[in-house]
């Protein structure tokens, strides 16, 4: 596997990373294009000029530049020794959450800004759930001069008032919807809807999932995650850890950081899930309890009813609140090369706890999920382990999570 030496005065993100492969589309059974006859002229052109430009030494050097100088790349990876003493394993924290906006969806956002501008776009348009993409993206267009729509679910809007604020002080539209559920998979539905009457925007896709070349594209942007995390815990510990952990709603974070590790089959991959109140009925676990469908352009897991439409999915993470999934995961699923668990909301909130209490580090309830699952697996065991802490608590605190 290609790696690529990175020290904590540096960025670098190789243009022959292998989330460059898979330029159909596919991964394995899954992925594609699912699309109707409008978009498909629009999405070509993207697959043909992210293709292009990321190729491009001037685009790279763009983009790194922002990574460091904006972003504030290469976050730490930060050696939690007071959860590592609880839990009995050597635990490191790679702290996407001391990222510029608070989380890792920064580096996607910074990534297809600078796509979006040299396409000439005049328009962004965007979902969110827990509205840290929707943060973002309303950033990085301010940072462009670009006017910028957010989709959000009018139930997400309520739960994460904060992020909502943030947005329109940012200059971006925040566009409630009352379709469904009111969270992100209606926040999708509203943007895509959006997108096929308005074909010539740009809609900036958040997660690692919806049609070709979005899951390439945004798995491609959060590699950076993994890509430093492999130097790091090489620098650290002089050896690669034993097993690594991220929350998976739609995939980004997560794939962001296994994507620096699917070729060291020494080290175990683990996805935490919403697994919500632990029931068909109210969950978000999809990998764990879905079935392969087309939802929302492509085809992946999908929380289905018997009729094998899409069901209401639940968790207390708005982030995690959907019934889709990447089709990368699907792929690393069936191919066993990674393992995916859901965390119930309560096993959430005592990760929430146990990380602020312990390390004085307030995560997002959506990472909490990571913390969790790390902490029931390795507990007791000796193991070394990297923990994705893709988002901070900020936007959580005000909620009922006591």
């Amino acid at each position: 596997m290609e790696t690529t030496n990175i020290t904590y005065t540096q960025v670098q993100v190789s243009p022959l990373s292998t989330m460059l492969n898979h330029s159909d589309g596919m991964y394995g059974n899954y992925g594609g294009a699912y699309v109707p006859p409008v978009l498909i002229e629009p999405l070509a052109k993207l697959a043909e000029a992210f293709d292009r430009e990321v190729r491009n030494e001037s685009f790279q050097k763009e983009f790194v530049h922002y990574l460091k100088t904006y972003v504030g790349r290469p976050s730490p990876l930060y050696y939690a020794r007071r959860l590592s003493e609880h839990i009995g394993s050597t635990i490191y924290l790679k702290r996407e959450d001391l990222n510029h906006t608070g989380a890792h969806k920064i580096n996607n956002t910074i990534g297809q800004i600078i796509l979006a501008k040299r396409m000439g776009a005049k328009e962004i348009i965007a979902e969110t759930g827990a509205g840290q993409h929707g943060v973002a993206t309303a950033t990085a267009a301010a940072l462009m001069g670009i006017p910028c729509k957010v989709f959000m679910g009018a139930i997400d809007v309520e739960r994460q008032a904060l992020n909502v604020r943030r947005m329109k002080l940012l200059g971006a539209e925040v566009i409630a919807t009352d379709l469904g559920t009111k969270t992100l998979k209606d926040a999708v539905d509203a943007a895509l809807g959006y997108y096929i009457e308005h074909p010539d925007s740009y809609y900036l896709l958040g997660s690692q999932v919806g049609p070709h070349p979005y899951p390439r594209m945004v798995g491609y942007f959060q590699s950076v995650i993994g890509q430093e995390a492999r130097a790091q815990i090489l620098n650290a510990e002089g050896r690669l850890p034993q097993s690594i952990f991220a929350c998976v709603g739609g995939g980004s974070n997560a794939i962001g950081l296994f994507s620096g590790f699917l070729e060291d089959v020494e080290v175990e991959i683990f996805g935490a899930e919403g697994g919500g109140k632990a029931t068909l009925e109210n969950t978000a676990a999809t990998l764990s309890l879905g079935k392969p469908a087309v939802f929302q352009g492509t085809y992946s897991y999908c929380l289905v009813d018997a009729d094998g439409n899409p069901v209401e999915s639940h968790s207390i993470a708005a982030g995690l609140d959907y019934p889709g999934i990447s089709p990368q995961h699907a792929y690393l699923m069936d191919k066993g090369r990674a393992n995916y668990f859901p965390v119930t909301d309560d096993e959430a909130l005592e990760g929430y706890k146990l990380l602020s209490h312990l390390e004085g580090i307030i995560p997002a309830v959506e990472s909490s999920h990571a913390v969790a699952l790390a902490a029931k697996m390795l507990k007791g065991k000796g193991d070394l382990a990297v923990v994705n802490l893709s988002g901070r608590g900020d936007k959580d605190v005000e909620r009922e999570l006591e």
